[in-house]
């Protein structure tokens, strides 16, 4: 969430957020009224403690005649006390209401824009591959090499599902290898902090996190809504991440760092489970867009001078992973009409894909300033004052995605895939084939 103050002193960027990213139910002139009149009401409500103080310390010294006034004026404060409280707290509950509705403002870099016809590309790396023959997509590549079953998983779990088999397995294991040797490697690290200015080349800590978490945690992610997408346990009223970063964020929840502590970062590996309700018609072929995939998720906690420039450095790993694969791509910066309500700044990855002839995202990068922070309650001790600590999350890569642009860019003529020459170590294995 926003701090209130900067929504005070800020409200033409708050109204162009709420606009821009097409938060109507956002009624920003009866929060800023609520606002002032919860302030009004808590003079109030203090001022009254006041006096019941006062009067209750006076009765302890007042002589027996004095005394039966003093605890008849108590009893009347004390009423009168209640009811203020009432009041204070009904109009705060209908300003948190509204105030966990506002989006986070956006960056001066994000464009203005409907939907992702408007996203802007920034920059592009390697040339699409220009075939000899005519390139088959991903599910045909996958029948033929009996690596991806969707026809079955359809009969046994429905559409958009799939079965993953044979040498596609070795693959997957083989990337989660190379993500965990590149994102561990200060050397590296150090190498791509260089290039995007930021002082920090330190490491990322491998986690496996939970994949069910409560409801009102993944509220204060704000990754509950839209609910439609979520899966959810009725029994045990839990809900299924749709990406690890959803539990990776609330690991630091409640708590307080010292600020050479900073920063903090992680990347999660875990299933995602997305319902994809909005998506009827939309990607059905394949495994592009499906309920269940793999994922390695990156997360981090730094000083807030330092969020932009760590957004910087993890769009950096992501393009570092994709040249080492040799998969042509693109950065894409994301525009209002497409990015989530908690997004200060976003960019994708795209990346060439053969079989449908166009580039296509595989990772995405989210700076969220300390919107999710003060939601989560995660701080820093910076000499003697407290702050939120500025949250990142992105794509290491979505395993699908990512098996999908490396069967179509290295496939053969003769129906064979040729494995990335950095993956070859991990996997054994040098080509795929039928």
């Amino acid at each position: 969430m926003l701090d209130p103050k900067f929504i005070r002193e800020n409200q033409q960027a708050v109204r162009h957020a709420i606009e821009n990213k097409k938060c109507e139910k956002v009624d920003l002139d009866k929060y800023l009224k609520l606002d002032e009149e919860a302030g009004k009401l808590q003079k109030i409500v203090e001022e009254a403690r006041s006096r019941r103080n006062e009067i209750s310390e006076k009765i302890g010294a007042a002589d027996p005649e004095n005394r039966e006034n003093l605890i008849k004026e108590a009893g009347e404060i004390k009423e009168e006390l209640q009811k203020l409280e009432e009041d204070y707290e009904k109009v705060q509950a209908e300003l948190e209401e509204i105030h966990l509705k506002i989006p986070n403002v956006v960056s001066p870099n994000m464009p203005v824009g409907e939907d992702d016809s408007e996203n802007v590309a920034v920059r592009k790396w390697g040339e699409p591959k220009q075939f000899d023959f005519k390139p088959s997509d991903h599910v045909d590549l996958g029948v033929a090499l009996d690596i991806i079953d969707t026809e079955k998983a359809a009969q046994v779990s429905g559409t958009r599902f799939y079965y993953l088999k044979n040498e596609a397995v070795v693959l997957q294991f083989a990337i989660i290898q190379f993500v965990l040797k590149t994102l561990t490697d200060e050397k590296v690290l150090g190498e791509i902090a260089d290039k995007t200015g930021n002082p920090y080349s330190k490491p990322f800590s491998p986690v496996v996190p939970p994949i069910l978490m409560r409801p009102e945690v993944m509220k204060k992610m704000d990754r509950l809504d839209p609910i439609d997408e979520r899966y959810r346990t009725v029994q045990d009223n839990l809900v299924m991440v749709g990406s690890a970063e959803h539990t990776l964020g609330p690991i630091h929840m409640d708590e307080i760092f010292e600020k050479e502590d900073l920063p903090i970062r992680y990347i999660g590996y875990s299933t995602a489970l997305r319902r994809e309700a909005g998506s009827y018609g939309k990607d059905t072929r394949g495994i592009f867009r499906v309920h269940q995939f793999d994922k390695l998720e990156m997360e981090t906690f730094v000083p807030e001078e330092y969020g932009e420039v760590e957004q910087e450095f993890i769009v950096g790993i992501q393009e570092y992973m994709m040249q080492q694969f040799g998969i042509p791509y693109q950065i894409m910066q994301i525009c209002t009409g497409d990015c989530g309500k908690p997004d200060y700044n976003q960019y994708d990855v795209e990346a060439w894909l053969p079989g449908q002839g166009k580039y296509r995202e595989t990772h995405t990068s989210d700076y969220m300033t300390d919107y999710q922070a003060r939601r989560l309650n995660i701080r820093y001790r910076d000499d003697n004052d407290k702050k939120f600590v500025h949250m990142n999350d992105a794509t290491g890569f979505a395993i699908g995605r990512i098996l999908i642009a490396i069967l179509e860019n290295f496939q053969q003529e003769d129906g064979s895939v040729i494995v990335p020459e950095v993956l070859r170590g991990w996997a054994g294995i040098e080509r795929i084939s039928a």
